[in-house]
């Protein structure tokens, strides 16, 4: 279920739209989830990665950059990955089709509120399990979903890193990680060769030996 949904720009974190879950459970704690949705927009810079899932106790901030555009969904665990993902998609292309010219000169944050009643009604149809979208049609772009980052919050917010920075890390990881296999398979292909040469250097002094005895 998405429970929480905030657009925002994301060159200052302003909040130029928004939607929230009428629940008891979320109510309780809304005002913490906002806070904490704002504190992550703070983090955020061009050089942040363009999708990524952050990890907040039993719920999931999902979060899609475009066009300078931060479209940010909060939800449960257990929610479909490649659900939401399609919702923050379709959001993304309607919100710039619709105000595309306008989002960097706004200076009024929730400037775009009535855009509520197109996230209200996407997201209906994200979640109703009576129309819900078979996954096989969703984008084409949305194969690679489990591939996302994937980060704690209190990670992010204690140790006050950008989220650009995360990435340059976990990027600098999946380098390492490509060179050990290159480094490991070049091992096995030496080994390879070493055992062949000992056969074949036996081999030459098989020869070399049946030749002096034959002789």
């Amino acid at each position: 279920m998405v429970l929480m949904t905030l657009i925002a720009r994301v060159a200052d974190g302003l909040i130029m739209a928004a939607s929230m879950q009428e629940s008891e459970e979320v109510g309780k704690t809304a005002q913490q989830y906002q806070n904490q949705a704002k504190m992550l927009f703070r983090k955020l810079s061009d050089q942040s990665p363009t999708r990524c899932s952050i990890e907040t106790g039993p719920y999931v901030f999902h979060y899609l950059i475009d066009t300078g555009v931060c479209f940010m969904a909060l939800c449960e665990k257990t929610f479909s990955k490649r659900l939401v993902f399609g919702y923050l998609n379709d959001l993304q292309a309607e919100f710039i089709k619709l105000y595309g010219s306008e989002i960097r000169i706004v200076s009024r944050p929730y400037c775009f509120i009535e855009f509520e009643t197109f996230l209200l009604k996407t997201k209906k149809s994200y979640m109703d399990s009576r129309s819900h979208r078979n996954l096989n049609q969703l984008n084409d772009d949305l194969h690679d979903v489990q591939r996302i980052m994937l980060q704690n919050i209190d990670d992010i917010l204690q140790r006050g890193e950008q989220l650009s920075v995360l990435d340059d890390k976990a990027s600098h990881l999946s380098m390492h990680s490509q060179k050990y296999k290159k480094d490991a398979k070049y091992l096995n292909l030496r080994s390879t060769y070493a055992k062949y040469a000992v056969i074949g250097f036996l081999f030459f002094l098989i020869v070399i030996y049946l030749r002096f005895w034959w002789w």
